[in-house]
């Protein structure tokens, strides 16, 4: 049991002291920035709906057929 402990644990205990934490630089550069960005724009979730009835269900031969391919 206690080696198993140290072949589980030496690796994650070495993995974590040998890692360094990334270098995070703010820049206060924004007007130098090149990139453009659009703003967002406030769009309405149901802008675009549109009412719908439920209809009775269409003979289903027909739409079959209508998109089967055609026989040579």
């Amino acid at each position: 049991m206690k080696r198993l402990f140290l072949v589980v644990a030496l690796p994650l205990f070495a993995s974590g002291c040998a890692s360094t934490l990334p270098e995070v630089v703010a820049s206060t550069d924004y007007a130098d920035n090149p990139s453009a960005v659009r703003p967002v724009r406030y769009q309405s979730p149901i802008g675009s709906y549109t009412h719908r009835m439920p209809v009775d269900p269409k003979p289903w031969r027909g739409l079959n057929d209508a998109q089967a391919p055609k026989k040579g």
